[in-house]
């Protein structure tokens, strides 16, 4: 599998999370904190390897700004995640947050498939994106090993580098 469609295969899974999280009843406390926890591991690790691999090997002057703000974004989410860590599900303020953590990453997926995947397709070869793909989803489901949720609150000082 490429890149593109593996990221694109991830932006679809925690959509779906999303989704069903959506539907859970209010006193679902125990359902809440857990799918909270599978979003969170799920965007800690897709951040990881896009800030590791994506965006460094999409990296040209034309892709710079459009990259900076992606990594602005990820701070962003990553910062929301952060917060979540230190609520307990029934707090009232818990769904509110998984509404903006939601909003915010449906933002950014948009903007990244419209913008850096058109732009991927300029800048990479056929064989880049394979050869990426790979090392992208080695990556990622080594971090899926252990809880990459619990890393995001030691990147919330600063955006990653471009």
């Amino acid at each position: 599998m490429n890149a593109l469609e593996l990221l694109k295969q991830q932006h679809e899974e925690v959509s779906k999370l999303f989704k069903k999280y959506e539907k859970l009843s209010d006193d679902a406390d125990e359902e809440r904190q857990e799918l909270f926890e599978q979003i969170a591991d799920r965007l800690g690790a897709h951040a990881k390897i896009e800030e590791l691999y994506f965006y460094p090997a999409m990296k040209k002057d034309e892709t710079e700004d459009d990259l900076r703000e992606a990594v602005e974004e990820h701070l962003s989410v990553k910062r929301l995640i952060a917060d979540l860590l230190d609520m307990d599900a029934s707090d009232e303020e818990f769904d509110a947050k998984m509404k903006v953590l939601q909003e915010q990453v449906e933002h950014h997926v948009e903007e990244e498939e419209k913008d850096l995947f058109k732009e991927a397709r300029k800048i990479l070869t056929k064989d880049q994106l394979d050869d990426l793909g790979i090392q992208l989803e080695e990556e990622y489901d080594s971090l899926m090993e252990g809880e990459p949720r619990n890393d995001v609150p030691e990147e919330t000082e600063h955006a990653a580098p471009v």
